[in-house]
C-alpha cells in the first residue's frame, strides 16, 4: 500500500491538483478543506503525513498543529505565506518537522514530504540502526530515533532529531548553520533562514538541565554551534 498524505487546506483546487500529483509519484492522498475535518479524518485513520495550511477558515493551522502534537507524532510540513518568517518560526516551535511557503512548486512539497518520511525511517523488518551514542546520561538511539537523558525519553520533531545527530556525530566541532541545514536536508536553503536557531531553541528546552545556559549544545558567536564532545555526569 502506498504511503498516504492528509492535506488540510480550504483552497479546493490546490488540495485536488496536490492529491492528482502525489498519486503519479506513488503515494496516496485525501483531503479535507477545514481544521475540524482535518482532525477528524486523522482520528480515523492516521496517514504518513500531514500537510497543513496556516490559513483555514474555522481554526487557524497553528491550533490544530497543537492538538496534533498532543496526541500524536505524525510527520507535519506546514504550508505558509510567501516571505512570512515569522509563521515559519512559530509552526516549528509547535513541532512541524518542515515548512513550505505559498506558492510552491509540486515537486517541492513531494521532495519535502520524502526527506521527511527518509528522516522517520525504520519500521518492520528495517534493518538495525547504529549503535547508540551515549554522552554522559544523554543517549541519542539513532536505531529507534530515541533521544533519552537518565533514561527517561524526550520528544522531538524527526528534523530536530536528525539535527541533534549531526551535531552529536560531529562532536567538539563547530559547525555553520548552513553546515548543518545540508547535513540535515542535504540541499542548500535560503542563507537567511532561521530554521536552525528554533530547532537548536527546542533541542536545548529537551535535553539541557538549563536550557538558558546550555552545557551539551553550544552556541559559538558568528560562527554556529559546537557539540560538547565531553560531557561529565552532572551534565
Amino acid at each position: 500500500m502506498p504511503d498516504e498524505v492528509l492535506i488540510v487546506d480550504d483552497d479546493t483546487r490546490l488540495s485536488g491538483m496536490l492529491r492528482d500529483y502525489l498519486a503519479g509519484n506513488g503515494f496516496s492522498a485525501r483531503a479535507e478543506a477545514t481544521g475540524a475535518g482535518g482532525l477528524a479524518a486523522l482520528a480515523r485513520k492516521a496517514p504518513a503525513v500531514v500537510v497543513l495550511d496556516v490559513m483555514l477558515p474555522d481554526l487557524d493551522g497553528f491550533e490544530i498543529l497543537r492538538r496534533i502534537r498532543a496526541a500524536s507524532d505524525v510527520p507535519v510540513v506546514m504550508l505558509t505565506a510567501k516571505g512570512d518568517e515569522l509563521d515559519r518560526i512559530v509552526g516549528l516551535e509547535i513541532g512541524a518537522d518542515d515548512y513550505v511557503p505559498k506558492p510552491f512548486n509540486p515537486r517541492e512539497l513531494l521532495a519535502r514530504i520524502k526527506a521527511v518520511l527518509r528522516r522517520r525511517g525504520g519500521g518492520i523488518g528495517a534493518p538495525a540502526g547504529p549503535a547508540p551514542l551515549r554522552f554522559g546520561r544523554l543517549e541519542i538511539d539513532r536505531g529507534a530515533r530515541q533521544v533519552r537523558v537518565d533514561g527517561t525519553e524526550r520528544g522531538l520533531t524527526s528534523y530536530q532529531f536528525d539535527l541533534l545527530v549531526a551535531l552529536a556525530e560531529n562532536a567538539g566541532r563547530v559547525l555553520s548553520r548552513d553546515q548543518l541545514m545540508d547535513l540535515v536536508r542535504g540541499a542548500e536553503l535560503e542563507a537567511f533562514d532561521r530554521s536552525i536557531d528554533v530547532h537548536v531553541s527546542r533541542i536545548r528546552a529537551a535535553i539541557e538541565d538549563d536550557p538558558k545556559h546550555p552545557r551539551r549544545i553550544i552556541t559559538v558567536r558568528g560562527a554556529g554551534y559546537v557539540f560538547a564532545r565531553v560531557q561529565d555526569e552532572g551534565a
